[in-house]
């Protein structure tokens, strides 16, 4: 009876884990506003750095910033006009520091 409680502990422990897993629509929507920034140049908007920092915020486990990294990546690639020294300066032009590079070359499956 001991292990069956322990295993479905164990499983509940995996499903909360896995829902709190952050998705692409929630790093899109945050980081929407920064697109003007990172096609046009010029500073980022308050929205775009709020927007940063809720990816940060929202990403404290290496597999929550591997798929951050994955639907930035993604992102980038929709959008051709997106000045890669824009993106890889962004989160400290908004004055935040995040192990989690944006650019549409990077592996993702290295970002710590």
């Amino acid at each position: 009876m001991k292990g069956i409680l322990v295993s479905l502990f164990m499983l509940l422990v995996v499903v909360v884990q896995l829902g709190e897993s952050i998705n692409c629509g929630e790093v899109g929507g945050a980081l929407a506003p920064c697109v003007p920034y990172l096609t046009q140049g010029g500073d980022p908007s308050v929205s775009c750095c709020d927007g940063v920092k809720k990816v940060v915020e929202t990403t404290p486990t290496q597999q929550d910033r591997q798929v951050a990294c994955e639907c930035m990546k993604s992102a980038a690639a929709r959008y051709p006009n997106v000045k890669p020294d824009a993106a890889s300066n962004l989160p400290s032009r908004c004055g935040l520091t995040t192990p989690i590079p944006i650019s549409p070359t990077i592996n993702c499956k290295s970002v710590p």
